[in-house]
C-alpha cells in the first residue's frame, strides 16, 4: 500500500483527494496546509501546518503537490532529495531551467516525478489524439482551442493575480491547451501572437505553426463574470472533430453526425465539480508507475521545456 501525503489543500485538492481515497493500492495518510481550517473536514488524516514537519514525521511513498505555482519546483526537489516520489500540479515551474533541475534530482535519487497535466488524461482530448495518430479521418488541416473565463479573485492571498507567482493566463490557463498540443502534435513554432494585459484581466491569442497545419488558440481571464469555457474544433480531411457546448461531435463529409458525448465523460469546467475521471486517471497512472517501477513515459522533459520556453516569450 502506497502512503501518500498531499500539500496545499486549496481548490484543485478537491479533485485530487477523492481520487486518492478511491484507490485500492494507495492511502492518503497526511495533509499539509498553512490554513488549519482547510483540513478540518479531514479528521481521518494526520494534518500539518508545516511541510518540513510532515516530511520528517511521515514515511511517504508519494507527495502530491497542490501548492501555488511558484512553489512547485522547490518543494518537489526537497521531497525527492528525501527519497519521496513526487506528482505536482501544473506547471512544473515558471522557469524553463527548473525542468532540468527537477528531473536531474529525480534521477539522482532514483524516484519518480510527474507533472499533472490533466488534459493528457481527459477522454475527449485522448480521443482527439487517437484520431490524429490513426489518421482515421485523414490528415489534420487546422485546429482551434479556446479556454476562457473570469479572473480568479478567489485565490488564496491573491497569488493567481500576481504575475511573479502565477505567470497569469499563459502559465495557469493557456498552458493546458499548449501542453496538449505539444504532447499530441509535436513541437510548434509561434506564428502569430497578441496579448492584452490589464491589472484585473489578461487575454492572449496565438497561432501555432506545426508545418502541415496550424492551430489557433485563445485564453483569457476576463474582468467580467464570463462563464468558464474550454472547447476545441479540429478540421481533418474527412471530418470535423469538435468538443463544443458540452458535446463531443464528429461531423462527416456526407452530412452524417456522430455524437460521442455519452461515451466521453464530460466536465462542467468548474474546478470544484469535476465529473470526468481524468483527475483520478492521472494519479492512478502515477501510482502504478511508482508501485511497479515503470518509467513515467507519458511525459517527456523536452515537451515541458518547450511549453515553458514559449510561455516565457509571450
Amino acid at each position: 500500500m502506497l502512503k501518500v501525503g498531499l500539500v496545499g489543500v486549496g481548490g484543485i485538492s478537491g479533485a485530487h483527494i477523492p481520487a486518492w481515497e478511491e484507490m485500492e493500492n494507495a492511502q492518503l495518510v497526511a495533509l499539509c496546509d498553512i490554513r488549519p481550517e482547510r483540513m478540518e473536514k479531514y479528521s481521518d488524516k494526520r494534518c500539518y501546518t508545516d511541510l518540513d514537519e510532515m516530511l520528517a514525521n511521515e514515511e511517504l511513498d508519494i507527495l502530491d503537490i497542490c501548492l501555488p505555482t511558484y512553489l512547485h519546483a522547490d518543494v518537489a526537489v526537497k521531497a525527492m532529495n528525501m527519497g519521496i516520489n513526487v506528482v505536482t500540479e501544473k506547471p512544473i515551474s515558471l522557469k524553463e531551467e527548473d525542468v532540468e533541475r527537477v528531473y536531474s534530482t529525480a534521477e539522482k535519487n532514483n524516484v519518480k516525478f510527474m507533472v499533472a497535466h490533466v488534459l493528457r488524461f481527459w477522454p475527449e482530448y485522448e480521443l482527439l489524439k487517437e484520431i490524429y495518430d490513426s489518421k482515421r479521418y485523414g490528415k489534420l488541416l487546422s485546429g482551434t482551442m479556446i479556454r476562457l473565463g473570469g479572473y480568479p479573485k478567489w485565490s488564496w492571498d491573491g497569488w493567481m493575480m500576481d504575475e511573479k507567482r502565477s505567470g497569469l493566463v499563459p502559465f495557469d490557463l493557456h498552458i493546458h491547451d499548449l501542453d496538449f498540443m505539444v504532447y499530441a502534435f509535436g513541437l510548434p513554432k509561434v506564428a502569430n501572437q497578441y496579448r492584452s494585459k490589464l491589472p484585473k484581466q489578461d487575454y492572449i491569442s496565438l497561432v501555432y505553426d506545426f508545418g502541415e497545419f496550424s492551430i489557433n488558440s485563445e485564453a483569457s481571464w476576463y474582468a467580467a463574470s464570463y462563464p468558464f469555457t474550454a472547447e476545441f474544433r479540429f478540421q481533418f480531411e474527412d471530418a470535423i472533430v469538435a468538443n463544443e457546448k458540452g458535446k463531443m461531435m464528429i461531423y462527416l463529409k456526407d452530412n452524417e453526425k456522430i455524437d460521442l458525448s455519452q461515451e466521453a465523460e464530460g466536465d462542467t469546467g468548474s474546478i470544484n465539480l469535476p465529473k470526468s475521471d481524468a483527475y483520478a486517471n492521472e494519479l492512478i497512472y502515477f501510482a502504478d508507475c511508482v508501485e511497479n517501477n515503470k518509467p513515467v513515459d507519458k511525459f517527456r522533459p523536452e515537451e515541458l521545456s518547450c511549453v515553458l520556453k514559449i510561455l516565457n516569450n509571450l
